[in-house]
Order: structure tokens, then C-alpha cells, then sequence
């Protein structure tokens, strides 16, 4: 029957359909290509490639809130870098670790949360995500270190111009014109104000800290900037005493019988209460994001910076190596506290959010400069509390790159 009906001749309404079908065949196969190509516009921007939609798709996991961008561990990778000492102009050479001998196979990790992937950063998606807007990084030296990270990383998109910087190079502002997107770095050393002591007009190092009076210096200069990534934590680790109201309530590292040491913690998590509800009341803010970068561990071994301390391990640490329990836990723990508390508390359209960078950075004690660095002011010191460029603190851009766009789709 089969035969048969193979060799039968053609009915006339079979005749028409074919006679159709050949000429009409192409222009439907080019209908339907046209249709697939429409519906794939609809969802994704033109000329995006492969690689964007594998990031698309990324991005769309990572930013999921079952996926804890901030639980995992590293591990190796010996892909491109986003970015070198020869390729970043704005890099500085204090983290220029590569060009003062650092041997260069710490950069061949990458953070691996549990559960999930942290897309690597995608500087066109960041630069879209932040057209028109103003980023601020508000912090000491390591808030810095981020920016210079994140300057390295947009800079292969488009080299930013410079528009301001102070003689210290404490407060800075840079501006990519095509994205007319604004970054600032707004310098502080412990958030609220910090009066150093003198003694017959020469510096101690030991601060009067106001834990409920913002540092005017930052806060004066923040304006209208849509993000805020806000972090301090290192210059606490001195003599310090500390003040509510006016009046001395307690000390760090102090001696005095009359004083008590309320510990580093205590004071962090003042001051970001302070700080935190200061970036809250901001009535022409309306829809500012804040994000709480937690504390950035150093690794100094043998002693402390002055005292012959140094960091020249080659490997990351592994999970098992890390205690959750000590001083730098507890500072992550009182930052992250005072985040939450505010969340619950915000009713308007600002938000604030967590970089929690803690338990990733207490794990790479080989990212630190050491003493490959220009340490011509500070020969013989190591530096152990920032990090090399390109290296681990690159990740925090991309824990960034994925808070915005969460952020951003919850708004």
C-alpha cells in the first residue's frame, strides 16, 4: 500500500500545494528566521553575542536571592584578565604589584559561590546599568583601593577624564562622557568626626571619636548621588576614645582605669549607625541605593605593619583555615547588623543593600602587595591590608555589577 501510494499520481489539490510550496518555501523559511530574530530583540539589546546572553542568563541566577553571592570559595582559573598593569592607565603604583616582582599566579582564582556562578564582570552592562548617574565610594584607602579596581575594569570600555582631585588625592571624581556616568571618591577615615589629639602642637595618632556626629568633610561633599558605597574599618585598630553626646562613654586599646574599652566592634557599629541613618534622611535622594561594603581583613604575620609584620603566603587560604569567630567576623557582623536593622526600618524609596566581602578576602592573605609596592616613603614595610591590581579585589566589582542590577529589578 505504501508503494502504492508512493507512486500514485499527484491529486490536483496535491499538484497546488506543491506548486505553492515551491514558490512560496523560501519566503516562509525567511519569515520564520525573521520572526525567531524579532522575538530574540524583544528580550535582548541588538548585536548581543553569545557570551552576553551566557551572561544575561548568569546575571539573572546570580542576582536570584536563593543564590549567596556571598558563601563560596575560590578557586582556580587561568582565563583572560579583564585587565593588566599595561592595559589600565589609572592604575597606581602603589597596587602596581606585577611591576615591583610580585609573582603573578595569584590572579588565576576566582571567587565560586555555593550553588551559583558570579558572572565576571561585564564593564558595557555596568556602564549602562549607571548612565546618568553618580557612583560614590565613601571610605579610607581600601574604598579607594575599590575605585581604582573599578576604574581599571571600565576603562577598557572608555578611558574616564579626571575632573577633580584634591592635593592629597583624598577626593576625586572621574566621568565617562559617552555613559555620562559620575564616580567620586569622598575620603574618611572613620565616617563620623574624628578630632586628633595634639600634644604641644604634634600629632599622636589617638583620635577623639563623636560616634553620633557625621564627618562633614564626605557628607558635605556627597550631593545627589544615586549609589553609595560606604565601608571604614582599619583606622579603629588605634587608641581611641570615644564620645556620645558630648561626653567620653568608653575607649579602644586604651589603659585607663577610669575609661572602659567598649572594642573596635562597638565603635564600627556606631559609626555606621550614624552614618547609615545621616545617608537615610536624605529627602532629595529619593530611589538612592546604599550598599554596606563589610570589613576588608589584612594579613599581617610575624608582628604588625611597624613591627616587622608581613604577608608572603602564594595560595589562598581554604575554608578550614578560617576562624568566623575573631575581631574582623565581629566587625563584619555589627556592619552587617546595622544594614538590616535599616532595611527593616526604610519605608520610602531608598534601599541599602550588603557587598560582603569578609569571609572571601579573609581567605587571600597572597593578593596583598607585601613589599612589592613603591614604598619609597616606607622602605622595608609591608603592605598588608590593600590589594594588588588586577587581583581578588576585582571581585568586589563583581559582587557590585550584580547588587546594581538586583537592585535595580526590585525598584
Amino acid at each position: 500500500m505504501a508503494k502504492e501510494m508512493a507512486t500514485s499520481p499527484l491529486s490536483h489539490q496535491q499538484k497546488h500545494w506543491k506548486l505553492v510550496s515551491r514558490k512560496s518555501g523560501p519566503l516562509l523559511l525567511f519569515l520564520l528566521m525573521a520572526s525567531f530574530i524579532v522575538l530574540l530583540s524583544v528580550n535582548y539589546p541588538p548585536n548581543t553575542s553569545r557570551e552576553e546572553l551566557t551572561q544575561s542568563l548568569l546575571f539573572e541566577k546570580a542576582t536570584n536571592v536563593d543564590c549567596d553571592l556571598f558563601n563560596g570559595t575560590w578557586v582556580r582559573d587561568f582565563g583572560k584578565l579583564a585587565y593588566s598593569n599595561r592595559t589600565c592607565k589609572t592604575l597606581p603604583d602603589s597596587k602596581n604589584c606585577g611591576k615591583y616582582g610580585k609573582d603573578q599566579d595569584f590572579v588565576n582564582w576566582r571567587w565560586k559561590p555555593y550553588g551559583c556562578e558570579l558572572p565576571r564582570f561585564n564593564p558595557e552592562a555596568f556602564l549602562n546599568v549607571v548612565r546618568g548617574k553618580t557612583l560614590a565610594f565613601v571610605g579610607d584607602s581600601v574604598a579607594r583601593n575599590q575605585m581604582d579596581s573599578l576604574l581599571c575594569l571600565l576603562s577598557q570600555v572608555e578611558a574616564p577624564m579626571q575632573l577633580y582631585k584634591d592635593a592629597e588625592d583624598r577626593f576625586t571624581t572621574w566621568y565617562f562622557g559617552f555613559y555620562d556616568f559620575t564616580m567620586i571618591k569622598l575620603w574618611t577615615k572613620f565616617l563620623v568626626e574624628g578630632r586628633e589629639r595634639q600634644i604641644n602642637q604634634s600629632a599622636t595618632e589617638i583620635y577623639d571619636l563623636h560616634l553620633d556626629r557625621i564627618d562633614t568633610s564626605w557628607a558635605d561633599k556627597l550631593q545627589q548621588t544615586s549609589y553609595v558605597v560606604i565601608s571604614a574599618g582599619h583606622w579603629f585598630f588605634r587608641k581611641n576614645y570615644l564620645y556620645e553626646g558630648g561626653k567620653i562613654i568608653g575607649c579602644i586599646f586604651c589603659s585607663e582605669t577610669s575609661v572602659k574599652d567598649l572594642g573596635v566592634s562597638f565603635a564600627i557599629k556606631k559609626a555606621f549607625r550614624t552614618a547609615l541613618h545621616f545617608l537615610s534622611e536624605c529627602k532629595e535622594c529619593d530611589g538612592r541605593l546604599t550598599l554596606v561594603r563589610t570589613f576588608s581583613p589584612a594579613h599581617f604575620e610575624n608582628g604588625p605593619w611597624n613591627g616587622g609584620g608581613y604577608c608572603n603566603r602564594t595560595i589562598p587560604l581554604n575554608e578550614a583555615e578560617v576562624s568566623l569567630s575573631g575581631s574582623y567576623w565581629e566587625i563584619r557582623n555589627a556592619q552587617v547588623a546595622e544594614a538590616e536593622r535599616l532595611q527593616g526600618e526604610q519605608s520610602g524609596a531608598n534601599q541599602v543593600g550588603l557587598v560582603d566581602v569578609t569571609k572571601a578576602m579573609m581567605m587571600r592573605p597572597d593578593a596583598h602587595p607585601g613589599t612589592h609596592w613603591n614604598n619609597e616613603w616606607m622602605r622595608g614595610y609591608s603592605d598588608c591590608v590593600h590589594w594588588c591590581l588586577p587581583g581578588a579585589i576585582d571581585m568586589w566589582n563583581d559582587l557590585l555589577l550584580a547588587k546594581l542590577i538586583q537592585y535595580g529589578s526590585n525598584s
